[in-house]
């Protein structure tokens, strides 16, 4: 067992609570969250002890959307729209992806989310295999979400990719899910539905994230993206939305409905000027959030703190509302919000039996004092400096600056700038 001692806990269990106590985890799962007695101290046998001097102990971070190998592509393409990006920009960069480049790209931006604290990615790209290979290496748990488009035959490969990975490692899960409406054909869509029915599971997808895609939808379909997969089926068993920037009142009626979870990206977002999502009418209507980082080509990095923060100040900025969205709100969405959004409903928060996926915050440092409160430290003025140490399935894979994913780190730049310039070529 390992011992988390002289902590403040943050379980997320009750919010955004925080007590004095420990935090143990046994293989890889949390054995104990609390004050222990002068009994169980005596009586327990730990592996390793790790002093928190006064840190914070809390839920991992989870990404509910991104494409992590678009690595290669940060800050290659900036300050253009979306459409204009992606098509003429990142779909044709893309085309020259191998899996072996995917392998190595993967592992960059596993990198990059330790840092940031987060230890579970909801992920849709390409070569799912070299990917699942990047994180079971690397011990980073990732749920990949389909990211197929085009016509109906790609709905028997994205039935095969869930017959084949779901099972394969206890850190890997695949997903129902395709890239956008504007990037399928209707009848791709109905093969998602039909895949749904067959899983009863939820759909995943880009949704309403520029004007652009929804006043095309209606003038094709004479319905927004929500209203038309809602109308197929898409949304009978829930599932997550990435973006969710310009809905209707009738999308938000949806997503209530049907218990979708509306994936906030705001770096992304600000950066492409595609909008602000309405966080504030979506929480208010009880639609159920999370938070993710979109791709490191749009964004450009993997930081969960500058996603936060960007969450609440783009509301009070748009809202005019300085009490808007508070960081309670905030906290609950980047974890226990995105777990769920992502299916990983043991992964959420500290209790017994649930995933070891914590980690630990250093509240020794100047942008964390005084703790006025913990919560608002984190969101407002908190920064992956804090990150004292990321663990995932009770491995410790990042520590005070080392990482522990069983590969060199400088190997792994080195090989992604190789692929940048073999690309560029």
């Amino acid at each position: 067992m390992i011992r988390i001692k002289n902590a403040l806990v943050m379980p997320m269990t009750n919010g955004i609570e925080i007590t004095n106590g420990e935090v143990w985890t046994d293989g890889s799962k949390i054995a104990f969250v609390g004050k222990p007695t002068a009994e169980q101290l005596s009586t327990a046998v730990f592996d390793r002890e790790i002093d928190a001097d006064g840190g914070l102990v809390m839920p991992s971070f989870k990404n509910a959307h991104t494409h992590s190998a678009m690595t290669f592509l940060r800050s290659y393409a900036d300050d253009l729209p979306l459409q204009e990006w992606l098509f003429n920009k990142i779909f044709p960069m893309e085309a020259k992806l191998t899996g072996e480049y995917i392998y190595y790209l993967s592992k960059l931006a596993i990198l990059e989310y330790l840092t940031s604290g987060v230890t579970a990615s909801f992920d849709m790209y390409f070569e799912p295999e070299y990917y699942v290979k990047a994180n079971i290496e690397s011990g980073f748990r990732t749920v990949m979400c389909g990211s197929i488009s085009d016509d109906k035959s790609n709905v028997d490969r994205l039935d095969g990719f869930m017959q084949r990975f779901n099972g394969i490692h206890p850190l890997i899960q695949y997903r129902l899910g395709f890239h956008a409406e504007y990037t399928a054909s209707y009848e791709l869509l109905e093969g998602m539905a039909e895949l749904a029915k067959k899983y009863h599971q939820g759909v995943s997808t880009h949704n309403s994230e520029t004007e652009k895609e929804v006043c095309d939808c209606i003038k094709k379909y004479g319905k927004t993206p929500t209203e038309l997969f809602d109308s197929l089926g898409l949304f009978e068993f829930g599932g997550s939305c990435f973006h969710c920037v310009h809905l209707s009142d009738n999308d938000m009626s949806i997503f209530r409905d049907r218990g979708l979870y509306a994936v906030t990206c705001p770096g992304s977002n600000a950066k492409l000027g595609s909008g602000i999502a309405p966080i504030v009418k979506l929480h208010d209507s009880g639609i159920k959030l999370g938070i993710g980082t979109d791709g490191p080509s749009s964004n450009n990095c993997l930081d969960m703190f500058r996603e936060m923060f960007l969450v609440t100040a783009l509301q009070k900025l748009v809202f005019k509302d300085a009490a808007a969205c508070p960081a309670e709100w905030v906290l609950e969405a980047a974890t226990v919000g995105s777990a769920h959004a992502m299916g990983l409903d043991d992964c959420d928060v500290l209790a017994e039996g649930k995933q070891a996926d914590l980690i630990i915050i250093d509240l020794n440092q100047p942008n964390m004092q005084p703790l006025n409160s913990v919560a608002n430290n984190l969101v407002y003025s908190g920064s992956k400096q804090n990150v004292a140490l990321t663990m995932c399935a009770g491995k410790v894979l990042y520590e005070r600056g080392e990482f522990f994913i069983g590969a060199d780190p400088r190997e792994i730049y080195a090989k992604a700038n190789e692929i940048i310039r073999s690309m560029a070529d």
